[in-house]
């Protein structure tokens, strides 16, 4: 069986560190509680102390899975009864990561002197999003901040799902995409130029085609490296102007009109603006409030500019499904959603279940398009390299036949 390391608390408060061999991690945790103690960690031996390339890249001390980590320990610190200051006490022992400790340890010493956590969170320099500090506050005024706590943790786990599983589907065609690229330039520039070399020797008339794919062969050999820098400098450029405030503007709004690409991006933006609105009214943010934090969380600044309109007409007494539909880019499903959460009175719980929905459809979409990209990719490189050949063997054949 592999061997798991645990942290937990006894019933004196005191961090246990040890190790474990079990099937799962869910058998430590039943293991430790029928021994007394309070699991705060479990997680396999072979995963190491932290102190790998993706933790030593990290530009913030809580970012990622850490956060997540640190959001679940502490809702289940505080659900378990421990008071707050005790609660980040244990948690300070548990980084291995010094920034990390230093970050607790501020946190720790702002809430013994007397400020709310929401507070303290929000002294740590952008280290907590706006979003993870109004959410804390929310769980503050309602008394119920552990259940805040995990509802946040919640929120943060499927979003840093569905990131992983964008980035996850474009790096496979993207190296696809790179590689045939590189494939198709050592084609040209280098096998090619061969046979240019060779008919040229021998003095022969050529098929028009095979002059054609030559000349292309012989112009790669002499300028591959425009051929590379172009498309470098293009990506340079773009990346320039999408700092632009209206340059960014106008393409997003170009890039939700497009067939292919534009429903995907509406749908994973509006799954992303569902599970944070929602997630927000449910710790009882006002939804004017949910509006101003949800709209930051969105990557198109064309539907943000929707959202950021949409909350104007809600302060003015409209409906939010009707005032997200006067700009007519987000879904007509997740509108009829809002709608029916609206008329029920539970438009929490429907956002949520909206952003279930659409989470599902991205990533059903991204798979569709990932299955049929490779395919196409594929018989481009084989259509390519077919005419290479034809139209630099067909000439040596009829000259071998000639002699013959």
């Amino acid at each position: 069986m592999p061997l798991y390391r645990y942290k937990a608390l006894n019933t004196r408060g005191e961090v246990l560190d040890g190790q474990m061999e079990a099937a799962n991690d869910g058998e430590v945790v039943a293991r430790l509680q029928e021994q007394g103690h309070l699991p705060v960690e479990a997680k396999l031996a072979s995963e190491g102390s932290g102190t790998s390339l993706r933790s030593l890249l990290q530009a913030k001390p809580f970012a990622g899975d850490r956060l997540v980590q640190f959001t679940q320990q502490l809702a289940t610190l505080l659900g378990a009864g421990q008071p707050l200051d005790r609660s980040l006490t244990i948690l300070l022992e548990l980084p291995e990561d010094d920034k990390a400790r230093r970050t607790i340890a501020d946190i720790r010493d702002a809430v013994r002197g007397g400020a709310p956590l929401s507070t303290a969170l929000e002294r740590q320099h952008g280290t907590f999003s706006r979003l993870y500090i109004n959410m804390v506050r929310a769980g503050e005024a309602g008394g119920s901040m552990h259940e805040t706590l995990q509802r946040l943790a919640d929120y943060l786990e499927r979003s840093r799902a569905m990131r992983g599983r964008v980035v996850n589907a474009m790096i496979y065609p993207a190296i696809l995409v790179v590689v045939v690229g590189f494939a198709l330039l050592f084609l040209m520039g280098y096998v090619v130029p061969q046979f240019a070399l060779m008919y040229e020797s021998l003095d022969v008339t050529l098929p028009w085609f095979t002059r054609g794919v030559l000349a292309v062969g012989l112009f790669v050999r002499d300028w591959w490296f425009v051929l590379v820098a172009v498309p470098a400098t293009l990506l340079w450029w773009f990346d320039r102007k999408r700092r632009d405030p209206v340059f960014r503007d106008r393409f997003d709004a170009w890039l939700l009109q497009k067939k292919l690409v534009g429903p995907l991006v509406a749908k994973m933006e509006t799954a992303r603006l569902a599970r944070t609105l929602g997630t927000l009214l449910k710790n009882g943010v006002p939804l004017l409030a949910a509006l101003g934090i949800s709209r930051n969380v969105l990557g198109n600044r064309a539907l943000s500019a929707d959202v950021e309109q949409a909350a104007e007409d809600v302060k003015n007494g409209h409906g939010l499904s009707a005032s997200l539909a006067k700009g007519k880019r987000f879904p007509r499903l997740a509108l009829q959603m809002i709608q029916v959460g609206e008329e029920s009175g539970a438009l929490d719980g429907m956002l949520l279940k909206t952003a279930d929905t659409f989470e599902l459809e991205t990533a059903q979409a991204m798979d569709r398009m990932l299955a049929a990209l490779v395919p196409v990719i594929t018989l481009v490189l084989a259509a390519v390299v077919g005419m290479v050949i034809i139209a630099v063997l067909v000439p040596l054949y009829d000259l071998t036949n000639s002699i013959g």
